[in-house]
Parts: structure tokens; sequence; C-alpha cells
């Protein structure tokens, strides 16, 4: 079955793994010490970021290592970018709106 990166980066312990792995590649034991959880878990959690492409696996010697998929995170950033620019020009409305207020108040 085929994940939705979307799904994939619900969940806050996947957040955290790919938190993790996106300063360097990690073998799932040393991904698991930095989670209240069991490797089972851990490896559950790999699984689906890994259908997802978001994190991609490399075999080295006898160890798994897994990293950030860094192409499909810019996925999820275009995605975020429609909403950015609704925020900023929110934002900027409300900095005209206060910037107004305040003139008003130092006119009188």
């Amino acid at each position: 079955m085929r994940r939705d990166i979307f799904q994939a980066i619900a969940d806050p312990t996947r957040r955290g793994i790919i938190a993790l792995i996106a300063l360097q590649s990690m073998t799932p034991n040393a991904i698991a010490e930095n989670f209240n959880t069991t490797r089972q878990a851990v490896s559950k959690h790999l699984r689906i970021l890994t259908e997802c492409e978001l994190v991609k696996q490399e075999q080295h010697g006898r160890e798994i290592y897994y990293s950030l998929e860094i192409e499909k995170m810019k996925e999820i950033d275009k995605w975020l970018e429609q909403y950015r620019k609704i925020w900023e020009t929110r934002f900027n409305q409300l900095d005209n709106l206060l910037a107004t207020i305040k003139s008003q108040k130092n006119e009188k």
C-alpha cells in the first residue's frame, strides 16, 4: 500500500525520526535510543517513512542506515508555500493595522 507523505509526517515520532536523520544517517538501533519506545515500533515508523519515500536505506556491511530524502521533503515545502503566502499577507495586514492604531494614538 502506498502511503501519503502527509500521513507519515502526522505522527510525532516519525517527525522526530525525520529530524534526527536530517543531520546524519543512522541505524535503527541508534534512532530507537532517542525514543521511549521499542525497537520494533521504531522499525514500523521507518517502514512507513520508507514507503512514503521520505527516507532511504543504505546497507553498509551488516548495518542498514537510514537517511532523509530531501527531494520528498521539498514536496511538503511546496505544498506549505501556498499557505505561507497567505500567512505573510495576513501578518503584513496586521502590521499595517497596528501601525495605523499606533499613529492614531500618537496623534492624540
